[in-house]
């Protein structure tokens, strides 16, 4: 076997653009491709404004009959303002695998097949065309996200006759970083692929780019793993993006199959 089989990412620098603490597994990821990760988080995660309001819905997690989790964090940030165990028995779903395996290590309780989750994306359509979901008539939702976001997972659960309540457990913020190291290497040719996994993160990183950064970023190929950021990308005039699967696995063997086509 050849060692760009072994190593696809041998010799390319990949900017890892999510927040620092949950960069890990991709970094690692990218390390294992043979690759080398480069840290520049371009979304942070802080508390919510009002925290009161989103332990007051936390509080009514037992009585709901269904408690959806929308992204690792999510997971993470309610399970620590949850002021009591974990209910056993309260059914749970997740957009993406990597939402339902941050779901099972927090919550010991909750069994591989207990978690309902869509093995057809990470999103909230795919989540949504389970057929667990297509009858909600007086269901009682709990939503666990960030604060703001999209209201497709909301509005369909309402249309189908659930009552749909948020527990909004974080926010999203810009950090305050300076790209020019980063840019300085860009500009050196030691940066050769750039990964992005939500709307939020590629603003951010435009507007924290400034336009020296931005001509560097519309110069070199974006990944990402849903085709709405794909169409942010192309409205900001990034033209060279590639739509990876799901998962940071995903967005690494989505690396690694278009390096092997452009290999130097």
């Amino acid at each position: 076997m050849n060692s760009s089989a072994l190593a696809p990412l041998r010799g390319r620098a990949v900017l890892i653009t999510r927040p620092a603490p949950q960069a890990g597994a991709l970094a690692a990821l990218i390390s294992d491709a043979g690759g080398e990760p480069v840290l520049f988080p371009a979304l942070g995660i802080e508390p919510p404004l009002d925290i009161a309001c989103a332990t007051a819905a936390l509080a009514e997690l037992p009585s709901a009959d269904l408690v959806i989790f929308v992204s690792p964090i999510a997971v993470e940030r309610a399970l620590a303002l949850l002021a009591r165990p974990w209910p056993t028995g309260t059914p749970v779903a997740a957009l993406g695998e990597g939402t339902a395996t941050a779901l099972r290590r927090h919550v010991g309780s909750v069994a591989r097949d207990a978690v309902m989750v869509s093995s057809d994306g990470a999103d909230s359509e795919a989540l949504l065309a389970l057929p667990e979901l297509q009858q909600m008539r007086g269901k009682r939702v709990l939503i666990c996200r960030g604060e703001g976001g999209r209201e497709l997972l909301a509005e369909t659960l309402r249309r189908r006759g659930a009552q749909v309540t948020y527990a909004e457990c974080y926010r999203r913020v810009r950090p305050d970083a300076d790209p020019s190291e980063l840019i300085g290497r860009w500009e050196r040719g030691e940066l050769h692929a750039v990964t992005v996994l939500s709307g939020d993160t590629l603003d951010n990183l435009w507007i924290m780019l400034g336009a020296r950064g931005q001509r560097l970023l519309r110069a070199t190929p974006l990944f990402v793993p849903h085709a709405s950021i794909a169409e942010r990308a192309a409205r900001l005039g990034l033209t060279e993006c590639a739509i990876t699967p799901a998962g940071d696995a995903g967005v690494v063997r989505g690396l690694s199959a278009w390096f092997s086509l452009h290999a130097r």
